[in-house]
C-alpha cells in the first residue's frame, strides 16, 4: 500500500539479536555442556579437575562449586548455571556437582518437547507440579527421621559425603573432625539452635606433617607471637583479657600543631604520654590478668608496664580470632581499659602456649572448659593438597549442621532418584512431566557410568528392583559408587541429609525453568570507533 517501506531499525548495530526456538535449543545445549564437564566427578571413583588461573595457581579439586568458579564461560545460560552451584554451596555446602549434572539433564529432557512444537510454559507447568511431587514425596514417606545424638549414624552419613571426596582416604579422621567441630560451635539459646560455622570453626592450614596429624583444637589457634620476647610462653589457667583499643598513645587523626615555648612544656608533654599509657596499663595490672589479647598496637612503654606485672600481651589480632577467643574462654570484649572489671576476664581456657610450628610461631589457646568456638588445624604435604582437604571438609561440615538442624535422611548411592522417578512414572500422566522422572535417573546413571559398570544392565536391574518393591519400608537399593553393583543402602550405610537432597532438587528445577522462560537474548557489544568516548565521564561531556 505504502510502497517497499524500510525496515524500521530499533535496536542500534552493535547489538545482537536472537530469538524464539534457536535461543531455547542454544540455552539447553549450554546448560548440557556444563552439565558434562562436571559429570566425571560425581561419586567415590570421581575424576580430578586441574585448573590453571590467569596468575599461572593451579587448582585441583572434584568440588563442582571450586570446579565452575575457575572456569570462564562466555554464554549467558551456563553463566546461570555456574551461578546454581554457588547457591547450592552457600545454601547447603553440599551437592554442588548433582545439582549442575541434575539442571543439566532436566534441560535435555525439554528438548524433543520443544522440537515438537509444544509451548514452553505447558513443559514448565509439568515440571513444576512435578517438583511439588518429588518434594511432598521426599519429605513425608522417602526421608526416615534421625536421632542427633546417635553417634555412630551421625557419623555415617558425614562419611558418606566425604567418601566422594579426596579426603576419603582419612575417613574416620575428617568424619570425627566435622562432627567434633559441630559440637563445639552448636549453641542452643532459648530454644533457639544456631551453629555458625563460618564464624566460630576456624579452619587453620599449616603445610607440612601428614594428613593424620589434623584435629580439633579444645580452643583457638591464631598465627601470632608474643609481643616482647621476655613475656612467659606458656601459662596453665591463663586470665584472659580482650581488648579492642590500643595500648599507646592517641595520636592527632591527621596533622597537629602543637606549639611549645618554655622547655618544661616539652617535658610535660612527654610526661603526659607516659602518664597515660601507664594509666592504661594500671587499668588492665588492676584485674591481675596473665595474657592480653587486643586487636590494635602495644606502644614498648606499655610493653614494658605490662611485662613488669608478669602479663603475656599479644598484639594486632584480627576481630574474627578476637571473637572466637571470647567465645572459647568466656572473656568480654572490652572497648575502654577504664571499664574493665572483673566479670569481664576469662578463665575458660586451661593452657596457653606459643608453639613454632615449621618457620612461624602460634598461639595456642587450649583446653577450655567449655569451649563455643574451636580451630579446625589442618597438615598436609602441600598447599595444594590442604586447599582440596579444607573444601573437602567445608562440605563435611555443612553436612553435620544440616544433620544438627534438620534431622532427616533420605538413601544415598542415587536410591532416593530412582524411588522418586517410581513414584512419579506411577502417576501415569504423560509428556513433560514423565521426563522429569527420567532425568532423575541421570544420578544413578553417572555413578554407574564413573566407577565403568555395564550402565544399561545396572540401571535396568535397578529399576526393577524398584518396580517390584512393596512393603512399607523406603526401597533404599542404589549403585554402589565404588564397584557400580546394585547394593541395599541399609546394608552399605549410605544416607545423606534431607535438606541437601531437596535443595538439589528445588534448585535444579528451577533453574531449568527459568532457562526455558527465555526467547530472547539481546547482547550488545559496544564497538570503539575512533571518535566514540571510552569512559563515562567523556560521554557526559559529550552530551551536554
Amino acid at each position: 500500500m505504502f510502497g517497499g517501506q524500510q525496515p524500521i531499525l530499533v535496536l542500534s548495530q552493535n547489538t545482537k539479536r536472537e530469538s524464539g526456538r534457536k535461543v531455547q535449543l542454544e540455552n539447553i545445549q549450554a546448560g548440557k555442556a556444563i552439565a558434562d564437564v562436571i559429570r566425571t566427578c560425581l561419586g567415590p571413583q570421581a575424576m580430578l579437575k586441574m585448573l590453571m588461573d590467569p596468575m599461572g595457581g593451579i587448582v585441583m579439586t572434584n568440588d563442582g562449586n571450586a570446579i565452575l568458579r575457575e572456569i570462564t564461560v562466555q554464554h549467558p545460560a551456563a553463566k546461570s548455571m555456574i551461578e546454581i552451584a554457588r547457591t547450592q554451596d552457600e545454601e547447603v555446602g553440599d551437592g554442588t556437582t548433582s545439582v549442575i549434572v541434575l539442571a543439566g539433564e532436566m534441560l535435555a529432557a525439554a528438548e524433543p518437547f520443544l522440537q515438537q512444537q509444544i509451548h514452553p510454559t505447558v513443559i514448565i507447568r509439568a515440571y513444576r507440579e512435578a517438583l511439588e511431587d518429588i518434594v511432598g514425596h521426599l519429605q513425608s514417606q522417602l526421608s526416615i527421621q534421625l536421632d542427633v545424638k546417635d553417634k555412630a549414624k551421625m557419623a555415617d552419613v558425614v562419611k558418606a559425603c566425604v567418601g566422594t571426596k579426596f579426603i576419603g582416604k582419612w575417613s574416620d579422621l575428617a568424619v570425627k573432625i566435622a562432627l567434633d567441630a559441630v559440637e563445639t560451635v552448636t549453641l542452643n539459646e532459648n530454644g533457639r539452635l544456631e551453629v555458625d560455622i563460618k564464624r566460630y570453626a576456624k579452619v587453620e592450614k599449616i603445610p607440612g606433617g601428614a594428613i593424620e596429624e589434623s584435629c580439633v583444637l579444645k580452643g583457638v589457634m591464631i598465627n601470632k607471637d608474643v609481643t616482647h620476647p621476655k613475656m612467659r610462653r606458656l601459662i596453665e589457667n591463663p586470665r584472659i583479657v580482650l581488648l579492642d583499643c590500643s595500648l599507646e598513645y592517641k595520636k592527632g587523626e591527621s596533622q597537629t600543631n602543637v606549639e611549645i615555648i618554655g622547655e618544661q612544656d616539652f617535658t610535660r608533654m612527654l610526661q603526659i604520654e607516659e602518664e597515660f599509657v601507664q594509666r592504661i596499663c594500671a587499668d588492665i595490672i588492676a584485674v591481675k590478668p596473665d595474657l592480653v589479647f587486643t586487636e590494635k598496637g602495644v606502644s614498648d612503654l606499655a610493653q614494658h608496664y605490662l611485662l613488669k606485672a608478669g602479663i603475656t600481651a599479644i598484639r594486632r589480632l584480627r576481630k574474627t580470632d578476637n571473637l572466637r577467643i571470647a567465645r572459647a574462654c568466656g572473656a568480654t570484649i572490652v572497648n575502654r581499659t577504664e571499664e574493665l572489671t572483673e566479670k569481664d576476664v576469662g578463665t575458660g581456657a586451661g593452657l596457653f602456649e606459643v608453639k613454632k610450628i615449621g618457620d612461624e610461631y602460634f598461639t595456642f589457646v587450649t583446653e577450655c572448659k567449655e569451649p563455643k568456638a574451636c580451630t579446625i588445624l589442618l597438615r598436609g604435604a602441600s598447599k595444594d593438597i590442604l586447599n582440596e582437604t579444607e573444601r573437602n571438609l567445608q562440605d563435611a561440615l555443612h553436612v553435620a549442621r544440616n544433620l544438627v538442624l534438620e534431622p532427616r535422611l533420605v538413601a544415598g548411592g542415587g536410591a532416593v532418584e530412582m524411588a522418586v522417578s517410581q513414584l512419579l512414572t506411577r502417576k501415569q500422566v504423560k509428556g513433560p512431566y514423565t521426563a522429569v522422572a527420567h532425568a532423575l535417573e541421570i544420578i544413578p546413571r553417572t555413578l554407574a557410568q564413573n566407577c565403568g559398570a555395564n550402565t544399561i544392565r545396572a540401571l535396568t536391574a535397578l529399576r526393577a528392583k524398584h518396580a517390584s518393591h512393596t512393603g512399607d519400608g523406603v526401597c533404599a537399593w542404589g549403585i554402589d559408587g565404588e564397584s557400580g553393583e546394585i547394593v541395599d543402602m541399609n546394608v552399605k550405610n549410605i544416607w545423606e541429609p534431607l535438606a541437601v537432597k531437596l535443595q538439589t532438587y528445588k534448585t535444579a528445577v528451577e533453574t531449568a525453568i527459568l532457562l526455558l522462560r527465555i526467547d530472547d537474548i539481546v547482547s550488545g557489544s559496544k564497538k570503539r570507533g575512533g571518535n566514540e568516548p571510552t569512559n563515562p565521564a567523556a560521554m557526559a561531556q559529550g552530551q551536554e
